[in-house]
C-alpha cells in the first residue's frame, strides 16, 4: 500500500433537512462524502481528499470552504465556470427519511472531464473509495475514464473500496447499472453492498447469495450490510456474521450505511481485522442515527468508534 491518504470520489450536494418546526437547515452531504467524513474523523492525521467537480457559484465556494474548515482537500478537482452543485431535501416520517433531488445539471457530473487532473488526485493514496452513485451521475465514457483511473491507482498500491449503492432512478436501465457495477468490481479490493439494493437489482434471495455472487466476481473482501440485521463479512475465504448495534429510538437514519462504510474502512486502514472493523462500523452507524443529518459531529463518530 502507498504512503498517501484517503480519497473519496463522487458528488457533494447541498442538503436541506427539516428542523421539525417547519424550518429548513442547509448543509452539505452525499453518500461518498458521508463516508469520507467518518473516515477522516476516525483516522487522525491521514490526509483526506474529496474528488469531484465544482462550480464557480457561491454554494460551490461554500462547499470548498466547508471542506477546508474540516481538514478535507479537493485535490485537483476541476472548477467549472457557470456550474453549480446539486440539491436534495430530506423529509422525515418518524425516523425514516425520504429524499427529493435537483441534480440533473450538477457540476459533479463532470468530475472525470480532465483525465490528467483526476489521475493526479488519485496518485499516491492508501485508499480510494467510490460508489454506484458516483458511476450513475456520469456519462458512459466518463465512467470508463474513472474506472481506468482507479485501476491505475490500484496498480500503484492503493486499496480500492466500492459500494454499489444502487438507486434505480439514476440509471437508464438495470442493465446499465449491472454493466457499470461489474466493471467497478473488477478494480475493487473491498465491496460494501447493502442487501436490499442487491436484491432489487439482481434478485438475490438472501445476503449469502449476494456474497456468493460478489465472491465469484473476484472480490477478496466483502461486507453485505442489511440494516438492523447482522452484516455478512467475508475475507480470506471465511464468512462470518457480525451483529448490528440496536438503537431503541433512532432520530434520523440518513447516512447510516455510509457511516458504517467509513467506520469499517477506518478500522481496516488502522490495521483492525475485518470482523472487528464491522463491529466498529456498526457502532459508528448506531451513533449517527442518534443525531440529525448525514454528517455527525467528529466527536460523536470517535466516541462511537472507540466504545
Amino acid at each position: 500500500m502507498s504512503n498517501g491518504g484517503m480519497v473519496s470520489v463522487g458528488e457533494c450536494m447541498i442538503e436541506l433537512s427539516g428542523d421539525g418546526s417547519g424550518g429548513w437547515r442547509m448543509g452539505f452531504a452525499g453518500d461518498t462524502l458521508n463516508t469520507l467524513w467518518a473516515l477522516h474523523a476516525l483516522t487522525g492525521d491521514l490526509p483526506a481528499t474529496y474528488v469531484s467537480a465544482f462550480g464557480d457559484d457561491p454554494f460551490s465556494r461554500d462547499q470548498i470552504a466547508f471542506f477546508a474548515d474540516n481538514g478535507i482537500g479537493i485535490g485537483s478537482s476541476p472548477k467549472i465556470a457557470g456550474a453549480r452543485p446539486g440539491l436534495y431535501a430530506i423529509t422525515l416520517d418518524g425516523h425514516e427519511r425520504s429524499f427529493t433531488y435537483w441534480r440533473n445539471d450538477a457540476a459533479a457530473r463532470r468530475l472525470a472531464s480532465d483525465p490528467a487532473a483526476l489521475a493526479n488526485s488519485l496518485e499516491n493514496q492508501k485508499l480510494v473509495y467510490f460508489s454506484g452513485i458516483t458511476l450513475a451521475i456520469l456519462e458512459p465514457a466518463a465512467r470508463t475514464a474513472l474506472i481506468e483511473a482507479i485501476a491505475t491507482a490500484r496498480r500503484a498500491g492503493a486499496l480500492v473500496a466500492f459500494d454499489p449503492n444502487y438507486r434505480p432512478r439514476l440509471w437508464a436501465s438495470a442493465a446499465d447499472a449491472k454493466e457499470a457495477f461489474d466493471a467497478a468490481l473488477q478494480v475493487a479490493d473491498i465491496a460494501l453492498p447493502t442487501f436490499p439494493d442487491e436484491q432489487m437489482l439482481h434478485g438475490d434471495a438472501d445476503p449469502a447469495a449476494t456474497m456468493a455472487r460478489l465472491k465469484a466476481a473476484g472480490v477478496g473482501e466483502i461486507v453485505v450490510k442489511d440494516g438492523e440485521k447482522p452484516a455478512l463479512v467475508m475475507s480470506n475465504g471465511q464468512t462470518r456474521e457480525v451483529p448490528a448495534v440496536f438503537v431503541a429510538k433512532p432520530v434520523d437514519t440518513t447516512g447510516a450505511g455510509d457511516s458504517f462504510n467509513g467506520g469499517y474502512l477506518a478500522a481496516r486502514v488502522l490495521g483492525f481485522a475485518p470482523d472487528e472493523a464491522a463491529k466498529r462500523g456498526h457502532k459508528v452507524a448506531a451513533g449517527v442515527v442518534q443525531v440529525r443529518g448525514a454528517l455527525a459531529p467528529f466527536e460523536t463518530l470517535r466516541k462511537a468508534f472507540e466504545n
